[in-house]
């Protein structure tokens, strides 16, 4: 089980959302590479970036030059948000991305993301599921795709996928506790690796995903309102 410290990017600053809600938004530092450097050395092997402009669909230049600053520490970075072409995927790895992970093409435009998998193989590539009720969101979560989350992992598994990042829209950014029923079922019935995400409040909450035999899990408010503590997650 890998643990995803997140550093969620708008107009090049850390930043938190509740529900994925702009205008609920708290910022928390306007150094990226600084609070990058601080989980590495807390211990973190992975960083999990986001860029919230591009998943609006806004201009990102100063979230880019923070994701290009953050590759320059060494840290292994799974990196999401706005990517929407098999160019904007392989400009992401050019640039030293891990891994790159795929949300609202998974289900405009399935074709890409067989056609990066097949590309740049399957530990690549993830796909971002993010659900409201079960059903995918998309667009930085504020249009309803009408396709349920297990038809989605289902479908991306036949093009080769291991890896999905599941979000449970509901519990995002407030702290009340992961849906690991929900995540547990969409990792028996797709069989794919799942990394949970939304809601991780407290250390019972990484106690619980290492529990479900999850894939990982991404932390990101708790971390930053000092609910969790790294490096004791990290031991556990």
């Amino acid at each position: 089980m890998i643990i995803y410290p997140a550093i969620d990017l708008r107009a090049g600053k850390v930043v938190r959302l509740k529900e994925g809600d702009p205008e609920r938004m708290t910022s928390y530092s306007d150094d990226p590479t600084e609070m990058a450097r601080r989980w590495l050395g807390m211990g973190a092997t992975w960083l999990h970036v986001v860029n919230l402009d591009g998943a609006f669909g806004e201009s990102d230049n100063a979230n880019r030059a923070a994701l290009e600053a953050i590759l320059k520490l060494g840290a292994q970075v799974q990196f999401g948000g706005g990517m929407r072409s098999l160019g904007a995927i392989e400009n992401a790895i050019e640039l030293g991305v891990s891994r790159v992970v795929l949300g609202t093409i998974a289900i405009e435009q399935p074709d890409v993301v067989g056609d990066a998998l097949r590309k740049f193989g399957a530990e690549k590539i993830a796909v971002g599921i993010d659900a409201r009720d079960g059903l995918v969101r998309v667009r930085g979560w504020k249009d309803n795709s009408g396709i349920s989350a297990t038809h989605l992992a289902l479908q991306m598994r036949t093009f080769g996928l291991g890896t999905v990042i599941f979000t449970d829209i509901r519990r995002d950014g407030l702290g009340s506790g992961l849906n690991i029923s929900s995540t547990r079922e969409l990792a028996d019935v797709s069989g794919l690796d799942v990394i949970a995400s939304g809601g991780v409040h407290t250390l019972d909450d990484v106690i619980a995903v290492r529990e479900a035999t999850l894939a990982g899990v991404i932390i990101g408010r708790a971390l930053y309102e000092g609910t969790i503590d790294l490096e004791k997650a990290l031991q556990v």
